[in-house]
């Protein structure tokens, strides 16, 4: 046994012993894989692995080389000697209402840099999300469709932010959310048009496409935070970006910087040589399939897997969950929950080579990352064998394998930094207010939103991640340029690409089991 497999097993079974209530994660019926790989198997599987230098680059997923993040040094002076607006919170005591302040906040702000920067190009997708609408438009009718699973309305009308709230959603995910947009209206002061929406909080989902046929369909448009293949659900930047309190998860900003430090800890020729995964199993059986896919004493699949105990983690103070410090080996796994997962976007960050397990949703930025690219697809009904053979191949190629890893985090760094991810959400309602074939009205009763009536009575985590997150003036330039919609057959193109690569790894996958069982 190699000392990694040793130092992880003495970790996971001394934690064992240091609880009753925790399980094993091993199968103590696990087959026992014996099989060295001769050199001429290596020597095949380099010849089958060696086109993968040309990795595949489409109009989908070059980095943008000129996106609005890679900005001049004059333009940063500019920003930093802009007149900051922080939080100004005017109550005084319990009894009084804290209220949005009319002269304090611009109202308008006239860009002194016209930018001429294009969007990455994963921006091309909300034309996509909006196409069911672009030929009859939105009625007032359809939107309401939207009510019935909805955790809230927002109403924008000259620029302020208006809300209805149905129900509550898990943790703060609501809050959070209606925050981002508030801190949009303050980055891109009076450029909104007037809009309506309704937006649901769930992991899922709602709108299902084959309930909406036909040239009359209506279908209503909802807004969440992932989508599928089978649903019309508009996708919208998660809560997460902002903070995820409860759990002590920091904003982007904050996270990119430390995963970023902590990538700077350890080259990675020097980490460890196994594909590492920490989350919960309890949620969906493709995790809890994952689990059999652990490293034991008796059976290598080349895989650190660990449950994460959030309880645990809260008492402790979150000492083991700190992301910054989880880019220790070769690789990682992403593999879905309920659904989506938020963890997609940290594991991406590292530059560890992502494995990332066959999914059944996207959210608004995956579609614009490509495999072999920017990670190494895993199929979902042989995780084990999958796994194994991903990690291996990137052992025996580890300067492809680095490369793979590298260039997702450069995407997660530059293409998904905050001011594209502002951007997007910016386009996406300027796109959908267009499509709207009525007025916006604020409903009886709405609560206005702004920076002082959401921050100023929250305390603790919840208040440091808001006050870590806002925008504190006024942004000096235009949003990007929003690449134009794919024709017909570019995206055909696109979507074929990518299905492609797909198919070229399970191919090479395939071959390399043939031979290993062929004992070659």
């Amino acid at each position: 046994m190699n000392k990694y497999n040793e130092t992880y097993l003495k970790l996971i079974r001394g934690s064992s012993k240091s609880s009753h209530k925790k399980r094993s994660l091993f199968s103590k019926k696990a087959k026992v894989t014996t099989t060295v790989v001769s050199l001429f198997c290596l020597v095949a599987a380099f010849c089958y692995f060696a086109p993968s230098n040309n990795y595949i680059i489409s109009g989908d997923s070059i980095s943008n080389q000129n996106s609005s993040s890679i900005r001049t040094n004059k333009q940063q002076q500019q920003q930093q000697q802009q007149q900051e607006f922080p939080l100004r919170c005017t109550k005084r005591n319990k009894t009084e209402t804290q209220t949005c302040s009319r002269d304090y906040y611009p109202t308008k702000h006239n860009p002194t840099n016209q930018n001429s920067n294009v969007c990455p190009s994963y921006f091309r997708w909300i034309h996509e999300d909006l196409k069911p609408w672009r030929e009859h438009g939105i009625t007032k009718e359809m939107l309401e469709g939207a009510r019935s699973t909805a955790h809230f309305k927002i109403v924008i009308v000259d620029g302020k932010l208006y809300v209805e709230r149905y129900r509550k959603s898990f943790h703060t995910r609501d809050v959070f959310t209606l925050w981002s947009i508030v801190q949009l209206l303050r980055l891109y002061p009076g450029k909104l048009p007037d809009l309506e929406l309704f937006f649901d909080c769930e992991d899922r989902p709602v709108i299902r496409l084959d309930k909406f046929q036909g040239p009359n369909a209506s279908p209503p448009p909802l807004f969440g935070y992932c989508s599928d293949q089978s649903s019309l659900d508009i996708v919208f930047p998660d809560w997460s970006f902002w903070g995820w309190a409860e759990i002590n998860i920091k904003p982007w900003n904050g996270i990119l910087k430390d995963i970023k430090e902590g990538i700077e800890k350890t080259k990675w020729k020097d980490r460890v040589p196994y594909a590492y995964w920490k989350g919960n199993p309890t949620v969906a059986a493709t995790r809890k399939d994952l689990l059999k896919c652990n490293v034991t004493s008796e059976n290598d699949w080349k895989n650190h897997l660990y449950i994460q105990n959030w309880k645990k983690e809260t008492h402790d103070g979150y000492k083991e969950s700190n992301l910054g410090n989880q880019c220790t080996h070769r690789y990682k796994i992403y593999i879905e929950g309920i659904s989506w997962s938020v963890s997609e976007k940290y594991i991406l960050a590292c530059d560890s080579m992502t494995l990332y397990v066959r999914p059944n949703y996207y959210d608004f930025f995956i579609r614009g990352m490509v495999p072999l690219q920017h990670y190494w697809p895993i199929r979902d009904d042989s995780k084990c064998t999958s796994l194994k053979f991903a990690v291996e191949w990137g052992n025996n190629h580890v300067d492809k394998a680095h490369a793979i890893g590298e260039a997702a985090s450069k995407f997660m760094q530059e293409d998904l930094d905050m001011n594209n991810i502002y951007d997007y959400m910016f386009h996406l309602l300027n796109g959908y207010a267009k499509l709207l074939r009525f007025k916006p009205t604020i409903p009886l009763g709405a609560e206005e939103l702004c920076s002082e009536t959401m921050a100023c009575d929250y305390k603790g985590t919840h208040r440091k991640f808001m006050e870590e997150s806002m925008v504190m003036f006024p942004r000096d330039s235009n949003p990007c340029i929003i690449p134009p919609p794919y024709d017909s057959l570019t995206l055909q193109e696109v979507l074929e690409r990518k299905a492609n690569s797909t198919r070229q790894v399970e191919v090479w996958e395939d071959e390399y089991l043939l031979h290993k069982k062929n004992g070659q």
